[in-house]
């Protein structure tokens, strides 16, 4: 076996076209597994999450029971998790460094804590779920297949990519999300085909063989591109980006006070559970629970309080802050689309226009990814404000500087040419990086 393999490697050395082609098939193949598994644990939390949420608005008193269902759940992680804690930035880190093994309990693991914060009202998205069950996937289908070190750090993309193309029905965001979201300002173009392949596979695997229906907001009028609204945009944009870091750095700073002050991590999540409650009485609504996708469509239809945005924040920091599993993506698609609709009145905007461009922008500047979310609002808004989503997009990336939701995210390329990082820094040890040099002087 080992002779043909040898073989094999030499014959492609000396035919480029024969190598071009292996590589083709190689990672259609691969990918294509990938976004068959992940689009296919994507359809099955899409379905379950709808049964919990629904089973939730029926039964209201379930709200009372969210300390005990995070207790239930820090548990299980301390219990059987392992490294599975570390979520989403274990993933990256897998594919930074690859000196952890993913393990692939990690999948049944953040669905069933999911399904539980979302089943007792904690505020929460579903991004972080799909992306750990792909990554985790695409781990043990490696193992599976001995793979690589090199083509491991490709296939962990490809599980990004199922699992954020599948999650949400946006195949070539879910493709540069993958790409994007492993270092700031760098893109590695050897992993383009194999992204591209397990989220387009994944969000068909999704859509057309487990029937999952995706949710679609409609903006009926882009304004004509003059400098008046251009400029109305920009401040918009400032605006989106500066509640990113608003959201990542409340919900960093929640998490590190709350493990302080609270050792044990069921007493933590159910402390968090207590609070929850108490916003609820405080704010005199539930609408701020759980995905948060009302607020959303409210946001393109009819309207939102002013402070939605803000209130959503909170909810989701604290949720999150506290130990709930889920992600952080649609509730800041939540915020955004808030936000933006709250922002039409001062700047006489069409507020399902500034809705769309918050929705993505706030997005960007929590995850730094402005390619992967301005093709996202190509593929849920249309075309018809390419230029609006493309401008908002940058100028929040820009904003939310060194911050974001992904502590493992490293910085590729300084956002400015005067904020000197060393090379391989990420996200969580910029603040370190920081404070080192204010003590030094």
């Amino acid at each position: 076996m080992r002779a043909i393999h040898t073989y094999w490697l030499k014959l492609m050395e000396r035919n480029h076209f024969l190598a071009l082609w292996s590589t083709f098939i190689k990672w259609i193949v691969l990918g294509g597994t990938v976004g068959i598994l992940s689009g296919s644990a994507s359809a099955i939390f899409l379905k379950s999450l709808d049964a919990v949420t629904e089973v939730r608005l029926n039964h209201g008193w379930l709200l009372y029971l969210l300390p005990l269902g995070g207790a239930l759940v820090s548990y299980l992680y301390m219990r059987y998790g392992k490294n599975s804690a570390k979520g989403n930035n274990l993933i990256l880190e897998q594919i930074q460094q690859g000196n952890e093994a993913i393990p692939l309990r990690m999948a049944p693991l953040v669905l069933f804590g999911t399904l539980v914060t979302h089943l007792f009202g904690g505020s929460a998205g579903r991004e972080g779920t799909a992306v750990q069950m792909g990554g985790s996937l695409a781990e043990g289908f490696g193992k599976l297949i001995r793979i690589s070190p090199l083509d491991r750090q490709i296939l962990l993309m490809c599980g990004i990519s199922g699992g954020f193309g599948s999650i949400f029905g946006t195949p070539l965001a879910g493709t540069l999300f993958g790409l994007e979201v492993i270092a700031i300002g760098l893109i590695s173009h050897k992993a383009l085909l194999p992204c591209f392949t397990a989220s387009f596979i994944g969000d068909i695997v999704a859509t057309r063989l487990w029937r999952v229906q995706h949710i679609h907001y409609h903006v009926d009028f882009f304004p004509p591109l003059t400098a008046a609204i251009l400029l109305k945009v920009i401040l918009a944009s400032v605006l989106f980006g500066l509640a990113s870091i608003l959201f990542s750095e409340l919900t960093h700073y929640l998490k590190k006070t709350f493990t302080l002050l609270v050792k044990n991590p069921m007493l933590k999540s159910a402390l968090g559970g207590f609070i929850i409650i108490a916003l609820v009485y405080i704010a005199g609504t539930r609408d701020y629970l759980g995905l948060g996708i009302p607020l959303i469509q409210d946001s393109f239809q009819t309207g939102v309080a002013p402070l939605a945005f803000l209130w959503k924040l909170i909810f989701t920091s604290f949720t999150l802050g506290t130990g709930f599993q889920g992600g952080e993506v649609t509730p800041l698609f939540a915020i955004g689309a808030t936000l933006g609709n709250s922002l039409a009145g001062f700047l006489h905007l069409h507020a399902p226009f500034l809705a769309s461009l918050g929705f993505i922008a706030v997005f960007c500047g929590a995850t730094n990814t402005p390619i992967a979310c301005f093709l996202m609002g190509i593929e849920l808004f249309g075309s018809g404000g390419a230029v609006y989503m493309f401008i908002a997009c940058l100028i929040s990336y820009l904003f939310s500087g060194h911050s974001g939701i992904y502590t493992s995210q490293q910085i590729g390329i300084s956002k400015s040419e005067w904020v000197r990082i060393p090379e391989g820094t990420t996200l969580g040890t910029v603040n370190q990086l920081r404070t080192t040099k204010k003590n030094v002087r």
